[in-house]
């Protein structure tokens, strides 16, 4: 299994790899581009045995200098930074083609020797390996090494070559003809700093870049990335009629449990979509998935230093501006609790309050209300620690001096069909004889709504519900807020159905197209439903997708200039996926209603910091002369300890 590395440790190995200073030039990539890589005249090939430890288990014994790229010797070859990456490899790509590149960079580095004549390496084993092995790179945004180029350092069979990897392949049929088992997916089962965790996730994605992406929605306070992992069959884009939903962990920087089941599901997803599953194949073409590990990577990192062990039951929960995340959103619940009176008004895409934007915004919880504002969500789940239960809105209890106090939304059969679907799945959630960390939660069967459990206000589940079509429930995953690395895998096997199931939730009750007498979709048309004062509204196309539990419903399709259509439908209990019930609106004079136009104190949707107190969370740092600033990735010191040249090479444009 492997374990974490650790940049002191590196550094001493740099440190050892790195002496004598007064080494000659050597060749460096521009000077082979101009030709100055050729080997003096003065200095005639020679072969000598094997001396470099990190190339001993090469398929032959004896060497050639100068090699490839021009070094002279052994000592300018554990000088370079192209010997050090082979050292360090393994760190960087937790292990993942770490011997085939070795073993590939030794082929160029220390070069075969055969009756006194350098063998090249076969340009064939060099282009296998960068196909299956280039996503890595990607992964943690480095380049691919130069020294590695196919067409440049390796030669045809034709030519006559060599393969480096051909006791590396041996070993590997014996080992896999030991199996008897299908393929299946393996997984790491440790815990990931920030940097480990943004490299899986890129890494990941590049792996599955036909599926998958990476993409940063804003920064934490520390200025680290808050970085989401996509999956769909069109990356990137939102299709007609595919629901999109997203999970998000860590949004309180001791409760890790989420965060690293998150990590391991998006490794889950790639791999088991690659090796056939159906099931999983099935989930990836038909939604959107967004899975951000860790909303606060800044008070991860307070947490994660101190351990499982020593831990405390704060300690990194607030984020670096000693904000609790999960009280910092709009508190739009008590004034959908306050316009109840009003006739028509109904508690959805409550508009932000400008009075909100005079206090104390974290640059997280900005970036995820830009993002929840951005893609039309239709399901969620923030996963926490601490109870082992889901909640469910409202979170903000209906009466101000009740701390416990039923709260339902109108969606309430909805929100309970949804925790229930999660907390079935579970291996332990919903049984009534589990001790839930203290509590008393006898014959909830692991679901409760949240103001019940107890009152917050500026939580997230209620903003998603009351601003925008999002439905997201709280996940608590277990007493203990930071297990041990050694509860990992078994956290995974408790809670794996549960985060699939729950995906495949979004699929429920109905979804359609609001079209024009032209066939267009009409963007920001309402959905509502009899009975349930919370309308949805459709996408950019026109479509729009509505959870509802099963049973007779009335639904009528709005849009400003346009016909009411109303349908009624009927959704069985066998029903599995989604309905498709489709609207036709035509053009009519619009005479507007003074009770839909104002309601007092509410300003208007489009007005999201309206006073741009808080838009530089999102812009690039910029330089002195006003280029954006270049950050450096985070494997860059482990070459610039040396006192060498920095490798740039190893930089992607």
């Amino acid at each position: 299994m492997h374990k974490e590395h650790t940049m002191p440790s590196m550094f001493i190995l740099i440190s050892i790899l790195a002496t004598g200073f007064g080494a000659p030039r050597r060749c460096e990539p521009e000077d082979e581009a101009l030709g100055g890589c050729r080997i003096p005249n003065e200095e005639d090939p020679a072969c000598t045995d094997m001396v470099l430890a990190y190339c001993q288990d090469v398929p032959y014994s004896h060497i050639m200098f100068p090699n490839i790229i021009g070094h002279r010797n052994r000592m300018e070859v554990e000088m370079g930074a192209e010997y050090l990456l082979l050292s360090v490899l393994h760190g960087l790509l937790n292990g993942e083609c770490s011997e085939e590149l070795r073993l590939l960079g030794c082929s160029v580095l220390a070069p075969r020797c055969h009756a006194g004549h350098m063998l090249k390496p076969c340009r064939s084993s060099c282009e296998a390996v960068r196909r299956g092995c280039s996503h890595a790179f990607e992964g943690i945004d480095m380049a691919w090494p130069y020294f590695l180029d196919c067409d440049r350092f390796f030669v045809s069979n034709q030519e006559g070559c060599y393969d480096p990897l051909s006791e590396f392949k041996a070993r590997q049929e014996i080992t896999f003809a030991n199996f008897t088992d299908e393929p299946s997916t393996i997984i790491q089962f440790t815990y990931h700093s920030n940097a480990q965790m943004w490299s899986t996730l890129k890494r990941t994605a590049a792996k599955c870049s036909h599926i998958s992406r990476t993409y940063s929605i804003g920064r934490s306070v520390d200025g680290k990335d808050l970085l989401v992992i996509e999956f769909s069959d069109n990356p990137g884009q939102h299709e007609l009629l595919e629901p999109e939903m997203k999970y998000v962990g860590n949004m309180h920087g001791n409760e890790v449990l989420g965060r690293q089941l998150l990590i391991y599901l998006a490794e889950y997803l790639c791999s088991e979509y690659l090796l056939g599953n159906e099931r999983i194949q099935k989930l990836i073409n038909t939604t959107r998935i967004h899975i951000l590990p860790s909303m606060n990577p800044d008070g991860y990192e307070l947490a994660a230093a101190e351990g499982p062990i020593f831990n405390g039951w704060t300690n990194g929960r607030r984020n670096a501006q000693n904000i609790d995340l999960n009280r910092n959103f709009p508190a739009l619940t008590s004034i959908a609790y306050s316009r109840r009176r009003y006739r028509r008004f109904r508690v959805d895409h409550i508009p932000i309050p400008d009075s909100y934007w005079f206090g104390k915004v974290a640059p997280e919880t900005y970036a995820v209300m830009k993002w929840i504002r951005s893609i039309p969500f239709v399901l969620s789940a923030s996963l926490h620690g601490g109870e082992l239960l889901v909640s469910y809105p409202y979170d903000f209890s209906k009466h101000p001096h009740e701390e416990k106090m039923l709260s339902p939304t109108p969606d309430d059969q909805v929100f309970k069909q949804l925790a229930r679907i999660y907390a079935d799945a579970h291996a332990e959630m919903a049984s009534n004889n589990t001790n839930r960390c203290g509590g008393s939660y006898t014959n909830k069967r692991g679901i409760i709504n949240g103001a019940e459990w107890y009152s917050i206000a500026g939580g997230m589940a209620d903003f998603n519900y009351l601003h925008s079509n999002c439905f997201e429930v709280t996940v608590e995953l277990g007493c203990d807020k930071f297990p041990s690395e050694e509860q990992l895998y078994p956290e995974w096997k408790r809670n794996k159905e549960s985060l699939l199931s729950y995906m495949e939730a979004v699929h429920r009750g109905i979804k359609g197209i609001v079209r024009d007498e032209h066939g267009n979709g009409i963007e920001g048309a309402t959905i509502s439903v009899k009975g349930i004062r919370h309308d949805i509204t459709t996408a950019e196309d026109g479509d729009y997708w509505r959870l509802l539990t099963p049973g007779a419903h009335i639904l009528t399709a709005t849009a400003s200039g346009y016909s009411k259509v109303v349908k009624r439908i009927n959704l069985p209990r066998t029903m599995t996926r989604a309905g498709r019930v489709d609207f036709l609106l035509k053009k009519v004079p619009y005479t507007p209603d003074e009770d839909d136009l104002y309601i007092p104190g509410l300003e208007t949707y489009e007005r999201f910091d309206p006073y741009n107190q808080f838009e530089s969370y999102t812009q690039s740092e910029l330089g002195e002369n006003g280029e954006e600033r270049l950050e450096k990735p985070w494997w860059w010191a482990y070459f610039t300890q040396s006192g060498n040249s920095a490798p740039t090479w190893l930089l992607r444009n």
